[in-house]
This record gives structure tokens, C-alpha cells and sequence, in this order.
């Protein structure tokens, strides 16, 4: 655990291609979505928070803060990073967020420890989690100092593209290997976004367990 970092999942999204509700909050073996995700992330983070819109309360049993976006309209990944930044920004323990997607529950246990250690080699810069030679801007390690000029990128440019605020504020990519089980190779940043890929989540679910 890294007791300079504060976590943000993200689940703010409206599940469209789910048929719309909240998909962190389906089931995926025992438990639901949003528990693989948090219990993952909780131990390697000093403190979590979810962030998601409208009422908090579905979210009770996850026993974790739940803050809207503080922008208006629904702007996509990072107002929720600007959320948790804003809201880790006023604990003057953390230097820095990493952020979570909520539909994705294999990422790796060691997300945290890697990013950091690329970012303590570049500092300033946001350490950006890649598998299979692709990145994963959602999974993600950022400097608190970035929130104003991501709010400015937000509300004043009104740009919600993740890649593009990376890219013009520097990153470093951190590669993470792919996770062999029963024979295959699996992308540990799999996501859910439709209900084959909820049933794909459950094969793997079972292949991964011991």
C-alpha cells in the first residue's frame, strides 16, 4: 500500500451499450462487479472513493464515499479524475490519484506500485498503465498539481478526450504483462461493457481462480 495515494474507480458512466443502469453494480461470480474492483484497488491505495452520479445510495454496501462529478453534463472519465483530485487535494497526506475503471476487474495487484515507481522517474508526469500495446488512460497514476489545468481543459476548452489531456501534459507508460490461465493469454485491463462481455468476464472469472 501506498500511503502518498489516494483511489478513484470510476463508474459514472451510463452502461449504454449494457442497455443503460449501472454495470459496476451486476454480479460476476458471488459478488457484484464493483466489489472486484474495490477490493483490488483497496489494498494498494491509502484511502478510496467511487465516483458516480445520481443517488449515491445504490452504492451503500460498498462502504465507500461516493462523490458526483463537480462539473455539469456528464463529461466522461475525467471530470470523474478531476473529482478525485479535487477531493484527495484537500488531505494534504496524498501527492498523488490513481483512477480505476469500474468495469474492469482483473487489472493487476501491483497497478499502484509500478505506476509509481515510473512516476518518481518522471516526475510531473501522469504513469498510464499498457497491456498487449495498448494503453489504458482510465488506469492511471496523476499528480495532484494537474487539477486546475484539467478543470481549465474541461469547462473552458470543453475537451473530454482522456488521451488528449495526457498526451499534452506528458506521461510515461508502464507495460503489464498479460495473464496466463488454462491455456490462454487474458488482458488484465478486460472490460465490461456489453452483456457478451459480461458472460466472458465469467469464463475468465473461473479460469483465473485457484
Amino acid at each position: 500500500m501506498d500511503r502518498s495515494v489516494a483511489g478513484i474507480i470510476l463508474a459514472g458512466g451510463q452502461s449504454r451499450r449494457m442497455g443503460g443502469g449501472d454495470k459496476t453494480l451486476l454480479s460476476l461470480g458471488k459478488v457484484r462487479l464493483i466489489e472486484h474492483v474495490a477490493a483490488r484497488l483497496t489494498l494498494q491505495v491509502a484511502t478510496l472513493m467511487l465516483n458516480a452520479n445520481r443517488d449515491p445510495a445504490r452504492f451503500a454496501g460498498t462502504n465507500l464515499p461516493v462523490l458526483a462529478d463537480t462539473i455539469e453534463g456528464h463529461a466522461g472519465p475525467l471530470a470523474g479524475i478531476l473529482t478525485g483530485l479535487e477531493w484527495a487535494a484537500a488531505d494534504t497526506g496524498y501527492r498523488s490519484l490513481v483512477s480505476a475503471a469500474g468495469d474492469t476487474p482483473f487489472f493487476p495487484g501491483d497497478l499502484v506500485e509500478r505506476l509509481a515507481v515510473a512516476a518518481r522517474a518522471r516526475p510531473g508526469a501522469i504513469a498510464v498503465a499498457s497491456s498487449d500495446g495498448r494503453w489504458h488512460p482510465t488506469f492511471a497514476l496523476w499528480p495532484l498539481g494537474l487539477r486546475d489545468a484539467l478543470r481549465h481543459f474541461l469547462v473552458e476548452e470543453d475537451n473530454r478526450r482522456v488521451s488528449a489531456f495526457v498526451e499534452r501534459h506528458g506521461f510515461v507508460e508502464v507495460e503489464f504483462p498479460m495473464l496466463e490461465a488454462g491455456g490462454e493469454r487474458i488482458d488484465p485491463f478486460f472490460n465490461i461493457n456489453t452483456p457478451d462481455d459480461l458472460a466472458e468476464a465469467e469464463r475468465l472469472l473461473q479460469s483465473l481462480e485457484p
